[in-house]
């Protein structure tokens, strides 16, 4: 009887989450034949999964069943997979309370809305808690928040809710791999001022298209570090910084600030410690021979 009277208590107290949260989510049109969730963040402001929104000029907000508003794009960041949107009629959304951290095992909900507009849930537990990480996209993440619940179609974008009715962040189906995973709020609050204030996520970046190379060993004698692996330049951007720095199809990049480049995965380590306008020293072999050449970052064109 105890017992069933305990999951009385936490079946109601998970559906006043859900409700409580529930009012402050919406469902977005912004892509063609895929749907998403989105949440108000700050009043007038929709945050939403970036990789649902391809029209930049067509997102409409489904924010009840039977009531659809129309909605302005006011910033996209692809390697964090959130995207910022505006509408103007507010009446039918709340703001949500947040909370910064959570616990492992935590009972969690995720919310959704469906392409009706009715209110969807999916529940699980925090499956995996650790530290600051980067995305396959080269996005800064302040936590890695795992979950282990089924994120359906349609959820992305949407919030992750603890049982006590606050947000933890949005859930996103888009940077996992193939596992869900949440952008925590405090990453969710950095990104999305800057995107109000911007538009994009300032970025420095080189200019280059590179892939993996094994460095002759009649080369490698001529290097001041062991490395036996460098980064091959396949492509160079007209009028980017490695253009500007004289950056050559063909090269072969070693070094970034003493640092050898073996992968392109180097490249954005490397490159997170810098701010746009830094100089920055590359080694690079052009034709055997080993060259310093200095690279001055800039932030990276919004396409």
């Amino acid at each position: 009887m105890a017992s069933s009277s305990l999951w009385e208590t936490l079946s109601n107290e998970i559906s006043g989450a859900a409700e409580q949260v529930g009012r402050s989510v919406v469902a977005i049109h912004g892509r063609h034949r895929m749907m998403a969730s989105g949440i108000q963040w700050r009043k007038g402001v929709i945050v939403t999964a970036e990789h649902a929104v391809r029209r930049a000029d067509e997102v409409s907000v489904i924010v009840e069943p039977g009531k659809t508003v129309p909605a302005s794009l006011a910033g996209r960041d692809a390697s964090t997979d959130l995207a910022v949107l505006k509408i103007g009629d507010t009446q039918a959304l709340s703001v949500p309370e947040f909370a910064e951290s959570t616990k492992l095992g935590h009972l969690v909900l995720a919310l959704g809305r469906s392409w009706r507009g009715n209110l969807v849930a999916s529940s699980g537990i925090i499956g995996g808690l650790a530290g600051e990480w980067r995305t396959w996209r080269g996005g800064r993440v302040d936590q890695h928040l795992r979950l282990d619940l089924n994120l359906y179609p349609g959820f992305s974008g949407g919030p992750l809710v603890s049982a006590q009715g606050k947000v933890l962040g949005i859930n996103s189906s888009g940077l996992g791999r193939g596992r869900a995973v949440t952008i925590p709020a405090a990453t969710v609050n950095r990104v999305v001022d800057e995107l109000l204030e911007k538009g994009h996520i300032a970025r420095p970046y080189l200019g280059v298209a590179m892939q993996p190379v094994a460095i002759p060993e009649s080369s490698r004698g001529k290097l001041k570090s062991e490395t036996s692996n460098g980064l091959l330049v396949a492509h160079v951007e007209p009028g980017g910084p490695a253009d500007k720095a004289g950056i050559l199809l063909g090269d072969v990049l070693v070094e970034l600030q003493g640092k050898p480049l073996e992968d392109t995965e180097n490249i954005q380590d490397g490159l997170a410690s810098f701010r746009i306008g830094d100089n920055v020293q590359a080694t690079l072999l052009r034709a055997g021979s080993p060259l310093q050449v200095t690279i001055t970052l800039e932030d990276r064109p919004t396409r």
